[in-house]
């Protein structure tokens, strides 16, 4: 039960992610008001990496930023990292 509440909290923060990079891609070409930075690298830091990565290069968006080509997979190794290292200890 714990296991497909966290699946499904992760596929939906991820589809959130995705669509939050081409929504701030969309408002820069209009020359909008646009999402924060932090809160595009805080999206992939509470479990919306892959699809922070994926909408970062799909929409090529924050693509030539330092802190988001590199920040992101360092975030995702990170949380990969966390899932094993958590897994031996709780049985999900």
């Amino acid at each position: 039960m714990m296991l497909k509440v966290i699946l499904i909290y992760l596929l939906l923060i991820n589809v959130i992610a995705f669509i939050m990079y081409g929504a701030d891609k969309s408002k820069a070409k209009k020359h909008a008001w646009r999402t924060p930075e932090a809160t595009l690298i805080g999206v992939a830091v509470i479990g919306g990496s892959i699809g922070a990565l994926a909408g970062m290069f799909f929409f090529h968006h924050k693509t030539k930023h330092i802190k988001f080509r590199l920040g992101l997979p360092v975030i995702f190794i990170a949380q990969i990292a966390a899932v094993i290292a958590c897994s031996r200890y709780i049985n999900l």
